[in-house]
């Protein structure tokens, strides 16, 4: 491809992405510093909504790693606007097909032979077309069928230059990263090079279909005694590192919510089934499938059992983006999921460090108290419970924790990218299928199936023997604590921490910092606007100053660190 092309690739996609960087600081930074927030909340809908319509564009346009990151905002209803999310739903039935002819040249050159020597039958209108390849339908020639044991297969093949173009994509992306990382917030939270360093190996991973055939199998043999799981099989004479054979296994996609109902099938178990399979494929196997888009998951109708119930399948397709979970990872997980199926937000803040997911500044105490207030709170709401949440409810949430709201003392390490990505997609399929959808009925289960094995492999005399370890140090510390604290006493020096309490007075010392510098501001400003006619000077004077004031009042007036 030419490299000019390319080149203008390169800045559309930077261009693209400056619009929007720049739109959100005059709108989400500048303005509401401004005393114009009210503007900002009002304008946002229609913002979100014209930033997803020329994304859509440029994602159809593009294609390559664009369409993946639409894909993931259009996944994302639980968190995200429908304002962006419905703009975006459509966009993987929108990418536009590969010219059948390229098509053509680039599968016969791979297999080394013509397509009506290595197939009975190819349909030449796509299955499917994808960011990176496209999928037709073929039979296999009689010899072949009778040895695998199926005729009907799908081959996958790669788009002509989709290398180049991934490349072109992923560079860009690295320097929008780098714009990132001069903003603070999120410089503190994440290493944002990692990150996209980890996304391109993942997206060049992807592009080796023998490696995707070999993560199919994996993920097959996984799930090798499940019989509510299928999985294609690969027919390995007919696949190269461009070219993948597969049994054709397409039915009902997950998110065609009439077709699923019209056959019989409740929605609401199929998102049960599918939580239920990542949760497996997370804790158990650490080997998960990690592009769980609707184009990558179908729902499979089989015949009525006795009682003249429907028995379905769930059928996972496309496993070039799987992710890989280590053993130290799996545990912080394993007490993430312990931790909150259970309601123990002491656990949960441990199940946090063990991640790597707090900031080194992080106010654990703060956290553990938040996380009991979510417990107290919304521990078994339901999605549609959740969204429908008083207002003023969270607002009273929100203020209460208003420094923990505002520091937001996370950061997302780049060995969670990919987790990160298929657990947020999922949480939105799941929301789609089923808008009464009860995360806790799946983890709180969950969670006591690990404690369970937990204990299981822990001896009841070990488990005896720790707990009284453990209340013999406390009772040796206690005589030396009390002591201390009767020291502290007797000399008048006992001081008690009320964090929340503090926090408020210096919101409201900062609050007072503001509307005092906001005052000189219109002050200077008026009276450079008065004097501007008989001392031009003097005003020019006046109106710098109002300038200077606002810079400072805008950007330097920082709240006070609390202890």
């Amino acid at each position: 491809m030419k490299q000019s092309l390319l080149r203008a690739r390169y800045w559309r996609i930077v261009a693209f992405f400056a619009w929007v960087t720049l739109g959100f600081i005059y709108w989400e930074l500048i303005l509401p510093r401004i005393f114009l927030r009210g503007l900002t909340r009002r304008t946002r809908s229609k913002r979100m909504k014209g930033i997803a319509v020329r994304f859509r564009a440029l994602a159809i346009r593009m294609g390559g790693v664009m369409i993946k990151v639409g894909q993931f905002l259009s996944s994302r209803l639980d968190v995200l606007p429908p304002e962006i999310t419905e703009e975006l739903a459509g966009l993987q039935d929108e990418v536009p097909a590969e010219d059948f002819a390229a098509i053509r040249a680039k599968a016969e050159a791979e297999l080394g032979s013509r397509l009506d020597l290595k197939f009975a039958a190819f349909d030449e209108t796509p299955l499917a077309a994808a960011s990176l390849g496209q999928v037709h339908r073929a039979q296999l020639l009689p010899a072949d069928a009778e040895r695998i044991g199926f005729g009907n297969v799908v081959v996958k093949i790669q788009r002509p230059h989709i290398e180049q173009l991934v490349e072109v994509d992923l560079s860009a992306l690295r320097r929008v990263g780098g714009w990132l990382e001069k903003y603070r917030p999120v410089r503190e939270r994440a290493d944002v090079r990692a990150l996209v360093e980890e996304f391109s190996a993942t997206v060049r991973e992807e592009l080796d279909y023998l490696a995707e055939g070999s993560n199919a199998e994996t993920f097959a043999e996984n799930f090798a005694d499940d019989e509510n799981v299928h999985v294609p099989r690969v027919v390995w004479s007919h696949c190269t590192g461009r070219v993948l054979t597969l049994e054709d296994v397409f039915a009902i996609k997950i998110t065609d919510y009439d077709a699923i109902t019209a056959a019989g099938i409740e929605r609401g178990e199929v998102a049960n089934r599918l939580l239920s399979t990542y949760l497996k494929q997370i804790f158990e196997d650490g080997f998960f499938h990690a592009d769980p888009h609707p184009g990558n998951l179908f729902v499979t109708p089989l015949e009525k059992d006795a009682d003249g119930k429907l028995a379905w399948k769930l059928t996972f397709v496309d496993f070039g983006m799987v992710g890989r979970m280590p053993e130290h990872l799996r545990e912080g997980l394993r007490e993430l999921i312990i931790a909150v199926g259970t309601r123990d937000a002491v656990r949960t803040v441990k199940a946090y460090k063990l991640l790597d997911v707090l900031l080194p500044s992080a106010d654990l105490k703060l956290i553990e108290m938040a996380e009991a207030q979510l417990f107290d709170r919304f521990w078994g709401m339901s999605m549609s419970e959740l969204r429908s949440i008083n207002h003023a409810e969270m607002m009273q949430f929100a203020l209460q924790f208003r420094e923990l709201m505002y520091n937001m003392p996370f950061q997302l390490p780049e060995n969670l990218l990919l987790l990160g990505r298929t657990v947020a997609i999922l949480s939105g399929m799941c929301t789609g299928l089923n808008p009464d959808f009860n995360l806790w009925e799946q983890i709180g289960p969950y969670a006591g199936k690990l404690v369970s094995d937990e204990k299981e492999g822990t001896s009841t005399f070990d488990t005896i023997l720790n707990e009284a370890g453990n209340l013999f140090k406390l009772l040796l510390a206690l005589p030396g604590r009390a002591d201390r604290v009767l020291t502290l006493v007797e000399r008048g020096e006992l001081n008690v921490q009320m964090p929340l309490v503090n926090r408020q007075i210096a919101y409201v010392e900062r609050a007072i910092n503001r509307l005092t510098g906001g005052l000189i501001f219109v002050g200077l400003l008026l009276a450079g606007v008065v004097l501007y006619p008989s001392n031009e000077m003097l005003a020019y004077i006046l109106m710098g100053g109002a300038g200077l004031d606002l810079l400072y009042t805008l950007f330097f007036i920082r709240r006070r660190r609390i202890i």
